[in-house]
């Protein structure tokens, strides 16, 4: 007799008068939205813009389903062709059936269409959602106690998991896989997290050590589960599945480190001027300046200088105003002291030499 176990839910379903609410899908639901909400967090610690992961997500999210229902359904395919199976349940999702490996591959293609679309980096958006990735998987897997699968060996130990009679099920008391998965899953974020405070990781390390970390524990919880599965070498395929990723996820670590070290300085460029002004660039430029300075004298009333130019022989000048050749030129004709004494020719001579000294002035100019 067993004193101490965990019970199973006696429906997976819940009806809303005509419609059905599936423990499933809520457990599914809920992980995208922690997923969602602890990346935002650390995309904009990490210098982004709010909003941004959730507009990834949306390419994401949808990407990813597809992709984990797809792996399903391929290594498994004996559940929904062949004799007396039927092909329709391959798109019942809400049965149960995603295929970590197939959302995370088919994900990532969503997500870069997302980040292509934002011209922020993959890597770096990855990274501020690894945990959030984990905690989303650690949600979805209660989705599979509402459903009464993929549980374990038998067991007796206090917190084995009830299952009741009903389709390929025996009923008995198992080990609860889907509540150690779950388990390690919070252990995962709760490494990234750490780890990326500690060592600042970037280029998407944090993203791999989250696929590593996860795969460690996925490779033995898969030997404790009895739900049929394919084999290669009398081995589960997840487990190949888990040890082929692992090796990939270590050696992108280590490559990632020596040839791009450190963390990306810039997440999320701001192409867009802030407030409608205009761009740096065109508010320092030769162009603006002017027309900022002609604008002013328009405003104070005073003229340019073309005008004072024309202003005529006769005018005074201003202090200052003239320039350095023309206020070293001597003073002759019109210009001169009438109390010099110089006659008409000398004046006229003057006026002469004057008018040749200042010609190669001009040419300068």
């Amino acid at each position: 007799m067993d004193l101490a176990y965990i019970p199973s839910p006696s429906t997976g379903v819940i009806h809303l008068g005509p419609i059905p609410l599936r423990g499933y899908a809520f457990c599914i639901i809920i992980g995208v939205f922690v997923a969602v909400w602890l990346g935002n967090r650390r995309w904009i610690a990490r210098g982004g813009k709010p909003g941004t992961v959730a507009d990834i997500a949306v390419w994401a999210v949808p990407f990813g389903l597809v992709g984990g229902r797809l792996y399903h359904v391929i290594t498994d395919y004996q559940l929904y062709f062949g004799e007396g199976r039927n092909w329709v349940d391959a798109f019942k999702i809400w049965e149960g059936g995603l295929g970590i490996w197939g959302a995370i591959a088919l994900g990532a293609v969503g997500a870069w269409i997302g980040c292509r679309l934002r011209g922020i980096p993959l890597p770096a958006w990855a990274d501020a959602l690894a945990p959030g990735i984990a905690l989303a998987q650690a949600c979805g897997r209660w989705g599979n106690w509402f459903n009464q699968e993929l549980y374990g060996r038998a067991t007796d130990l206090p917190w084995a998991l009830k299952i009741s009679e009903g389709p390929n099920r025996v009923a008995g008391t198992y080990h609860p896989t889907f509540l150690y998965e779950s388990l390690w899953c919070v252990g995962v974020a709760l490494l990234v997290i750490w780890a990326d405070r500690r060592f600042k990781l970037g280029h998407g390390r944090a993203f791999a050590l989250y696929v590593a970390a996860y795969c460690v524990g996925r490779g033995w919880i898969e030997y404790m589960r009895v739900d049929e599965a394919h084999h290669i070498l009398g081995v589960r395929l997840n487990v190949w599945t888990s040890i082929v990723v692992f090796l990939l996820a270590v050696t992108y670590l280590v490559l990632s480190a020596k040839l791009r070290p450190g963390r990306e300085a810039i997440v999320e460029p701001d192409r867009e001027p802030s407030g409608g002004s205009e761009p740096a660039a065109e508010a320092g430029s030769a162009p603006a300046t002017a027309k900022a300075g002609a604008a002013s004298a328009v405003k104070s009333g005073s003229e340019p200088a073309p005008a004072t130019a024309k202003a005529g022989a006769g005018a005074v000048p201003k202090a200052g105003s003239e320039p350095a050749a023309k206020a070293d030129a001597p003073k002759t004709g019109a210009d001169a002291d009438p109390e010099a004494g110089a006659t008409a020719e000398d004046k006229t001579t003057g006026g002469d030499e004057a008018a040749g000294a200042k010609a190669p002035e001009a040419k300068k100019l």
